[in-house]
């Protein structure tokens, strides 16, 4: 039986995976995925957390989860766009997405 341990450890994975693209890589576009990787794994703890309900007086609503992933997704989403639209306006002046060489807002 898969109990929560595993989606946890499963998403703890998917965060440090993503971290770590983070912090290595140099490609932009590498780095943005790396963040969606970073918020998949949080949707993935909200769920957990949402289909294994702890224990505790008061918690009777627990689509209280689903709703906080329906708001990291549209914030993935604003990212995402928005991102996209900087790393290309990036591009077109620098030629380049690299993330060391853009280290100024000056051409």
């Amino acid at each position: 039986m898969v109990g929560p341990l595993h989606y946890l450890v499963l998403a703890a994975a998917l965060f440090a995976l993503g971290a770590v693209g983070v912090v290595i890589r140099r490609n932009a576009i590498i780095v943005l995925m790396s963040i969606e990787l970073m918020l998949n794994a949080v949707n993935l703890t909200f769920l957990t957390f949402s289909r294994f309900p702890l224990v505790v007086k008061g918690n009777d609503a627990p689509i209280a989860g689903h709703a906080a992933v329906f708001y990291v997704i549209a914030v993935a989403a604003a990212e995402a766009a928005v991102g996209l639209a900087i790393v290309i306006a990036v591009f077109r002046s620098r030629l380049t997405v690299n993330v060391d060489e853009i280290d100024s807002l000056k051409n």
